[in-house]
């Protein structure tokens, strides 16, 4: 009896004088040189036999595209064709952008960072529904030197950020869009202060007693601002029961006050949901060696985001001298053991942020011992 899709014919013993056996087997090299569309169970299975009899699955490729973000322009083009197109950085180009990015069937869409130029339409991609890969330039450019390509354009930077998307393996959940106002707000009041820290160090080199009156009335001014927007800031994280929440276990550790809680939830939304290495790493207070062959190099940090590495330090300054005592023992022993004082304080940002990340992942405040503040810890401490 035949098989079930094989032609009715080889059901039979013999067809004219030619042996069945012989005709099988001739049917059977058609499938499996690809001659024929073969049974219908195979092409059910929607595979491929190959000459060799091995099975490959069709492969369903993700259609990518490439963003050059300019001030004014976008540049787009799509990995694999030759279609690019470029439009205004604004509204109206976003929604031809979007429309020409449907109509040639992307799903995967990568951009670089582009001092902020490149947020608006960031947002408008994923409100539409595409996968946004945001790369930092340094990764478009290693990615081009690995390719030797030399050349360099905005049509040629589409092109190649088109690649680097297409060569993407794992795709990060896109961050909360409602802490985007939080880290606009956040970053002005960064801003401010380091406004004030530019008179103050005016004020200083300053000997016209009427310019530093002036000097003297703007930082006292951008100081009130520095509070009340913070103060509004802190209000609005507070309108969203989870951020609430967050914020209050962020805050329960010793040595983090309200404004470093702040900057920690803004600035590190992943803050509870990921390990301890990746928090400190995406912070840039993690530990890289520098070692090739016989030689041993210094462990040092690099990279990370530098406006919450630069909130942490400032508070691992004050708690490891006096508000943590498990920071203060860890600075005590770094100490002892011969290291600087910067890298003892760096060392305790660094566990001061898996402290933190530790309390938003467990879901229970700090329960570490308040220390006794008092001449006799902090004397110690002092830094020649």
């Amino acid at each position: 009896m035949a098989q079930p899709g094989w032609p009715p014919e080889l059901g039979r013993r013999s067809i004219g004088s030619v042996p069945i056996e012989a005709l099988r087997a001739v049917w059977r090299s058609k499938i499996a040189i690809g001659t024929s569309s073969g049974p219908e169970w195979l092409n059910e299975l929607k595979v491929r036999i190959t000459r060799e009899g091995s099975t490959k699955m069709i492969k369903h490729t993700t259609i990518c595209a490439g963003i050059d973000t300019g001030k004014r322009k976008l540049d787009v083009a799509v990995k694999g064709r030759c279609e690019q197109l470029q439009v205004e950085n604004t509204p109206e180009g976003h929604k031809t952008l979007v429309a020409w990015l449907r109509q040639h069937r992307v799903k995967r869409v990568g951009i670089e960072a582009s001092g902020g130029y490149e947020q608006p339409v960031v947002a408008e991609l994923r409100r539409t529904r595409f996968v946004v890969v945001v790369f930092q330039p340094a990764q478009v450019r290693a990615y081009a030197k690995f390719h030797l390509q030399r050349a360099k354009n905005d049509k040629i930077d589409a092109v190649l950020i088109a690649a680097c998307t297409a060569a993407v393996r794992n795709i990060y959940a896109a961050p909360d869009p409602r802490l985007l106002p939080f880290a606009e707000r956040l970053t002005m009041i960064d801003q401010i202060g380091e406004d004030i820290a530019r008179l103050k160090n005016r004020i200083e080199s300053c000997r016209n007693a009427e310019i530093k009156k002036l000097w003297h009335e703007d930082i006292a001014r951008l100081e009130k601002r520095e509070k009340a927007e913070l103060k509004a800031l802190v209000a609005s994280i507070r309108k969203h029961p989870d951020f609430a929440k967050r914020l209050e276990l962020i805050n329960s550790v010793d040595g983090i006050g309200l404004p470093t809680a702040v900057t920690i939830l803004v600035r590190l939304p992943e803050i509870g949901r990921i390990t301890r290495e990746q928090a400190v790493a995406l912070a840039g207070l993690a530990p890289y060696d520098d070692d090739s062959g016989k030689q041993v190099g210094v462990r040092h940090i690099e990279g990370g985001r530098k406006r919450l590495r630069r909130a942490l330090y400032t508070a691992a300054l004050a708690a490891s001298f006096r508000w943590n005592r498990q920071l203060i023992q860890l600075y005590r022993r770094l100490t002892a053991a011969g290291k600087e004082h910067k890298r003892a304080l760096v060392a305790c940002a660094r566990k001061m942020l898996i402290f933190a990340n530790t309390v938003v992942a467990r879901g229970t405040p700090w329960c570490g011992e308040s220390p006794a503040v008092s001449a006799s810890i902090v004397a110690p401490l002092s830094v020649s």
